[in-house]
């Protein structure tokens, strides 16, 4: 090989490794590169023996662990181990066995020749399968240096044995070493492309601020960041949850990755990306700060959409629930008051048959039909008990809740803080969520003590019910927590659940309490 060749090759693995050494000094591909440029280099010098030795495969494989590694510099998964430990093991092999038979320097080549085959061919088939499983995003990233790195280790396997047969192949032999120049150039290629891609942050704004027709964000910033799997998810304000512009949660995507959109210092929205993409943070954080106030607008919207769709769904739970209420009074009127209330004209016209003939019986009548009616009474109060607790009317929030506590076998503390007497509808939900909160504590916590603080402050009631027990519980777990979840949430508010495993229990609910 001509002098020429040798320095063009060398000089293009230093210059482009120095160049990504520089500018991504994390990358391991920038001193990789040049590493094969100088191991290169002294491949082909008259040095010593034992260095000829040690370096003279040693290029090779180490070219093999920066394709196999590129573009993060970090071997992933155990077949590029394998094929870059596999090629380490060849160049080892191939100067023990020139160490060990100096006098044999076939045998030594021979046996180079097959180790670098057989890495040349385990690179080709790890970067098939790469390229086989890998996103678009991925293959955009790869499709350079693969091609360049697959040409280059095609012509080797074939050049390397031809030229030990003594075949005559002078045209390979000369294109080998430039494809293997078009490694290295592909590779700083493909890592400044990054780079260059931040200057389309700038037509990612002007687009985005072109008003009418201009795409939406998500699809604006997959075409900026050339990955077409992008998704963008909005925090829903107030609780830590995240939908889409239509209001929807997405199904989780292990083989994501996510990248947290803040604006001053809150969380405003989740890019949900390619993995691919992590190396090349800069780009991503650039596309982020320059969509971040539109990010802000559409988050808006997609909040709205959501509560649009909660409102419509509690309404629907309403009217389902209206429903079923509607026919448990009808059920319970026929089954039982109706009936009580026909029995009682009929014993009153028996009295009046035997008024004059035999008043004793008359007088038992009439005490049997004042009986009955006192019982039609109690049942119409144990049936409106489910539409509104009476001992709210009689007593009020405060002296309903004290009832409540008086029922409970463990210790509760009690603290009010009430300006005026909230709304009934606020009121009835702040009442049954105490009551549930206080069964559970009953039922489940093993609790100590609890305590219960009920707090109205601009425009909002606070209840809270906090005990010292086992914790653990969950809204998912029971049907309780979850109907009082959403009586909350039907009354524009919200429930908040802290329970962890032997923490105890602290449930909130926060209501709109408008006067």
């Amino acid at each position: 090989m001509s002098a020429a060749f040798v320095v063009v090759v060398a000089s293009s693995f230093v210059a482009a490794g120095s160049v990504i050494w520089y500018v991504r000094p994390r990358n391991r591909s920038g001193p990789l590169l040049v590493a094969v440029g100088l191991l290169w280099t002294l491949a082909r010098l008259p040095v010593p023996d034992g260095i000829d030795r040690l370096v003279g495969g040693l290029w090779v494989a180490v070219l093999a662990h920066v394709m196999l590694a590129f573009p993060s510099g970090r071997l992933i998964g155990p077949a590029a181990r394998a094929a870059a430990g596999l090629a380490y093991l060849s160049a080892a092999m191939t100067g023990l066995l020139q160490a060990l038979v100096p006098a044999s320097p076939g045998v030594a080549a021979g046996a180079g020749t097959v180790g670098a085959v057989l890495s040349g061919c385990a690179v080709i088939a790890v970067q098939a399968a790469r390229w086989r499983r890998g996103t678009v995003t991925q293959r955009r990233l790869l499709a350079p240096v693969t091609g360049a790195a697959l040409l280059a280790t095609t012509l080797f396997v074939v050049v390397k044995p031809a030229m030990i047969a003594g075949a005559p192949i002078p045209y390979l032999t000369a294109v080998t070493p430039l494809a293997f120049a078009a490694i290295p150039v592909a590779c700083l290629g493909t890592l400044l492309r990054g780079r260059m891609d931040r200057a389309g942050v700038a037509d990612l704004v002007v687009r985005l601020g072109a008003g009418a027709g201009t795409p939406s964000i998500q699809r604006a910033l997959a075409e900026t960041l050339h990955d077409p799997t992008l998704r963008v998810t909005y925090r829903v304000p107030g609780v830590d949850r995240y939908v889409d512009l239509d209001g929807h949660d997405l199904p989780p995507d292990a083989g994501a990755a996510v990248t947290r959109i803040d604006r001053n210092g809150e969380p405003l929205a989740l890019l949900v990306h390619d993995r691919t993409l992590l190396d090349n943070p800069e780009l991503v954080d650039a596309a982020c700060a320059a969509v971040a106030l539109a990010l802000e607008n559409e988050r808006l919207t997609a909040d709205l959409r959501t509560r649009l769709r909660e409102v419509a769904e509690s309404r629907n739970r309403v009217l389902r629930a209206a429903e079923d209420e509607r026919r448990r009074l009808e059920r319970d009127l026929h089954d039982g008051v109706q009936q009580r209330l026909l029995s009682i004209p009929l014993v009153l016209g028996l009295a009046d048959a035997a008024l004059d003939e035999r008043p004793e019986r008359t007088r038992a009548l009439i005490t049997e039909a004042r009986g009955t009616a006192f019982a039609v009474l109690g049942e119409l109060r144990a049936i409106g008990q489910g539409i509104h607790p009476p001992v709210l009317t009689e007593r009020g929030l405060e002296g309903a809740v004290r009832e409540l506590m008086a029922l409970t076998p463990v210790p509760v503390s009690l603290r009010v803080r009430l300006a005026a007497p909230p709304p009934a509808s606020v009121e009835t939900t702040a009442y049954y969520v105490v009551a549930e909160a206080l069964a559970n504590v009953t039922k489940h916590a093993d609790a100590g003590r609890a305590e219960v603080r009920i707090d109205a402050d601009t425009g909002r009631l606070t209840v809270e019910v906090v005990d010292d027990g086992r914790g653990g519980a969950d809204t998912a777990a029971g049907t309780g927590l979850r109907g009082i979840a959403e009586r909350a949430r039907n009354n524009g508010g919200e429930l908040t659940l802290t329970s962890p495993p032997g923490g105890g229990t602290r449930v909130e609910a926060v209501l709109p309490c408008e006067s």
